[in-house]
């Protein structure tokens, strides 16, 4: 969300799935870790409008009135000390389970999210939630107001067409798409909100067949920093709908609902896990970063690798196609690597059972996590030795290219359209070892850029990413700069790695 993906059958941690396959977990949304035929308009209290002009007065100042905005929401206003407060504040990561956010609004509507950026801009730092997955706290701030956008959880398939509530989870997503025989690629793990991961982006077991989520987005509603409801497509503010694809949650508005273009659903797809001997990690990965590109796009495949001495290593995938199809690009990966598995496991599912096999728990979790992008090949020795000895700590390399690439680098807020892979790097840590683990995953990160993989992802939001704006957005970070100063011109949607900040 975001995501990673948890190569889950029931009843198996989210996160020791990620060793087998990782997706894209939603990071932290301002948008309330995508849709289409136009949404159908939205009542507002606000007019509507076709243009935004940035608001030209002061922003207020003091403290909201709760009083006030907890009589104009449908939903409900959570203050410290009142009942399901503790419970309300909590995001997925319990590592940022001592912020305390001044209140906590629930939104059911459009006009619920104006009245609270109305109530809050300029007073206290706002923050939208959808899944809560943001990997650094973000949709949970000290201090500041969060609009939980969980009850905007509407998803409605017409034709090739899906409307969905920027509240709605995977889990909700998938199961509505299956029944009406359409598809959406997406993340993995069942409880992060289509909204982060979409404006991320949206890297997923599906990404080289059908491309990125945010590729299917053909238009959002978006509440702005002066209260206004606005529709996003190529067709209208065609800026913002530019930096809505992938230019990261929590930027420019609050997205109350996206409209996809969706794909009929593959009638079957063949999901497959191999595990490799302990220390054949490096030769695994430098066949395997030839192979993937190689592949054709109906086959997304992972490597992880396992911190420890020595390295473990697994690749895990999904095909897009029955088992036969497969059988001999997989002989292909391991003739290459001149290493034969020690399991290997090749399962055909439909396309509901597939997404539910990438699933795995939907537990709340304590972890440092970082990512980097592999653009070209990266000596593999070099990557495999950062894991070495770091016992708990994993390397989730996912595969990208095939239709990801079609796009060009501008064409959306989406950089690395040409990258080869995404690395995410995934440490548990408690309260206690907080510290000692971040400053291990920032080693790590340095030295996976020195091996040759630079960048970052969005969704794998990490604050002490060197550089992060260019190594999330690269080029494009000037214009989402733009756009966020046309429609967000005080940085009212501000947080630590806002684009404008």
């Amino acid at each position: 969300m975001d995501s990673e993906h948890d190569q889950g059958r029931p009843g198996v941690p989210r996160r020791t799935f990620l060793r087998i396959a990782g997706v894209s977990a939603a990071g932290a949304v301002a948008a309330a870790c995508g849709p289409e035929n136009p949404p159908a308009p939205v009542a507002s209290t606000v007019p509507d409008a076709t243009s935004s002009a940035p608001p030209t007065s002061r922003l207020p100042t003091g403290p909201p009135n709760w009083d006030d905005l907890r009589s104009q929401l449908t939903g409900g206003l959570l203050r410290p000390g009142t009942e399901g407060y503790d419970t309300a504040r909590h995001g997925f990561n319990q590592l940022f389970d001592g912020n305390n956010p001044v209140a906590v609004a629930t939104a059911s509507t459009t006009e619920d999210v104006q009245a609270c950026v109305r109530a809050a801009a300029g007073r206290v730092t706002i923050a939208a939630r959808s899944g809560g997955h943001s990997y650094a706290g973000y949709s949970v701030p000290q201090g500041g107001l969060v609009i939980d956008v969980a009850a905007l959880n509407k998803v409605d398939v017409q034709g090739g067409k899906a409307v969905i509530g920027a509240g709605a989870k995977l889990k909700d997503v998938y199961a509505a798409l299956a029944k009406a025989g359409r598809a959406l690629p997406a993340g993995s793990c069942p409880t992060v909100g289509i909204a982060g991961l979409t404006l991320g982006g949206g890297i997923g077991v599906l990404a080289r067949k059908y491309g990125l989520t945010c590729d299917h987005l053909s238009s959002a509603r978006v509440v702005t920093a002066d209260g206004q409801a606005l529709t996003a497509s190529a067709g209208s503010e065609p800026d913002l709908f530019w930096a809505l694809r992938g230019g990261g949650g929590g930027n420019f508005g609050v997205v109350t609902e996206f409209t996809f273009d969706t794909d009929p659903a593959p009638e079957e797809l063949t999901v497959f896990s191999l595990r490799f001997p302990a220390g054949s990690g490096a030769g695994v990965l430098a066949a395997w970063q030839q192979w993937i590109a190689a592949m054709p796009p109906e086959l997304w495949a992972n490597l992880v690798l396992s911190g420890g001495t020595p390295v473990q290593c697994r690749v895990g995938g999904c095909y897009v196609g029955g088992a036969a199809g497969l059988s001999t690009l997989l002989n292909n990966l391991t003739t290459n690597a001149g290493v034969r598995p020690t399991q290997r496991v090749v399962k055909t599912l439909d396309y509901l059972g597939a997404m539910k096999y990438f699933e795995g728990s939907s537990n709340r979790q304590s972890f440092v996590a970082s990512s980097r992008i592999i653009t070209t090949p990266v000596d593999a020795a070099k990557i495999v030795a950062v894991a070495d000895g770091r016992s708990g700590m994993d390397l989730l390399i996912d595969g990208l290219g095939g239709a990801v690439a079609g796009p060009a680098k501008n064409a959306t807020a989406f950089w690395h359209r040409d990258a080869l892979a995404s690395v995410q790097v995934y440490a548990p840590a408690t309260a206690k070892t907080r510290t000692k683990v971040a400053q291990t995953v920032g080693d790590v990160v340095a030295g996976l850029a020195a091996a040759g993989a630079g960048g970052g992802y969005v969704n794998y939001i990490d604050p002490a990413l060197p550089d992060w704006k260019t190594a999330y957005y690269g080029d494009n970070a000037k214009r989402l700069q733009d756009v966020a100063k046309k429609y967000d011109p005080q940085n009212v949607f501000r947080f630590g790695q806002s684009v404008v900040v």
